[in-house]
């Protein structure tokens, strides 16, 4: 006989979540239970678009659904969370998981209390560039990371650190596994209350320095990530699900090559660079998987409640020495 399938729904069907809902209706392991949002508008387009039920309040979605991804704004995050808690929903909660410290305690509170599981959407460890990175990135010494987006009012509750450089944060804490010794970080508000432009130089106990920029006054979308390591070098693009690779016993190879006049001095066309062969996927079809995945089987999501909340206290330590600095 069949698992029964996790009923899943969605809190926020805006440009994010209505792809919560999208990836929901098509999982194997998952039932789209219906989906709730503030304008009464938009959630029936989105329900009448997907063939599922459109809940009149937050509490007639938690009361249908094993499982509910919250997409809302992130200044409301604790009191969407709390709310399903308490009907005991498990939850996949946007990155990032709260606007301060102090609200994601409660909502972690809140979940251990009710047994149940939450997933922070850091939606890139999910991407398959990630999943090379974890395996090859085994002992980085420098990191840079970009990450731009050209300016939209959606996200503007909160700074760019919170809104875009926060995913890098993730990456970084995930890659280098060391405390944090030092930082120093600046950013500028140019639309917005809050800053549009940052960029933070994380210094790690283990001697590993990882330089961060994250722009939202971008004319293009860019997500790259760069690592140095005593072996080799790696460039990758998230956003293209692309990259390349040079070790080190390959440039040692090379230097013998030209040593013995197998190769002229000069062409560094024969230089080995690998291109990574990357299977492409639909990160957030990936993350939800997991997560339906993991409510199914009771175990520990892969971005769960600590590196959630790790990440969102790197993010808010960086934007209260910015806002120092102004």
């Amino acid at each position: 006989m069949p698992a029964p399938k996790i009923r899943c729904g969605v809190a926020g069907v805006g440009s994010l979540g209505q792809h919560h809902a999208r990836i929901y209706a098509s999982l194997p392991g998952a039932e789209l239970a219906g989906v709730f949002d503030t304008s009464d508008p938009r959630a029936t387009e989105i329900s009448a678009r997907l063939g599922c039920r459109k809940f009149a309040s937050l509490d007639e979605l938690g009361a249908a659904c094993d499982a509910v991804s919250v997409v809302v704004p992130t200044d409301l995050h604790e009191k969407v969370a709390l709310l399903l808690l308490a009907r005991g929903c498990h939850l996949l909660i946007e990155k990032p998981i709260c606007a301060s410290l102090d609200e994601a305690e409660r909502v972690l509170a809140a979940a251990q209390a009710r047994k149940c599981l939450v997933q922070v959407g850091h939606v890139e460890h999910f991407n398959p560039v990630m999943t090379f990175l974890e395996k090859e990135a085994s002992r980085p010494q420098y990191i840079t990371a970009e990450r731009l987006a050209p300016y939209q009012v959606r996200g503007t509750e909160v700074g760019v650190v919170l809104d875009l450089m926060i995913h890098d944060i993730g990456i970084v804490l995930a890659l280098v596994k060391s405390p944090i010794a030092k930082m120093d970080s600046v950013g500028i508000s140019v639309l917005s209350k809050t800053e549009d432009i940052a960029n933070s130089r994380i210094e790690f106990e283990n001697g590993c320095v990882a330089n961060l920029s994250a722009s939202r006054m971008s004319l293009k979308k860019a997500r790259e990530i760069r690592i140095f390591q005593d072996n080799a070098y790696l460039s990758l693009d998230f956003m293209n699900q692309s990259g390349h690779l040079v070790r080190k016993s390959d440039i040692i190879a090379f230097g013998l090559k030209m040593k013995i006049g197998l190769v002229k001095a000069g062409d560094a066309s024969s230089v080995p660079v690998h291109q990574i062969p990357i299977e492409k996927g639909e990160p957030l079809a990936l993350e939800l998987a997991h997560f339906v995945e993991s409510v199914a089987r009771s175990r520990q999501p892969k971005v769960g409640a600590a590196l959630g909340k790790s990440a969102l206290e790197v993010a808010i330590a960086i934007t209260e020495e910015i806002r120092r600095k102004k």
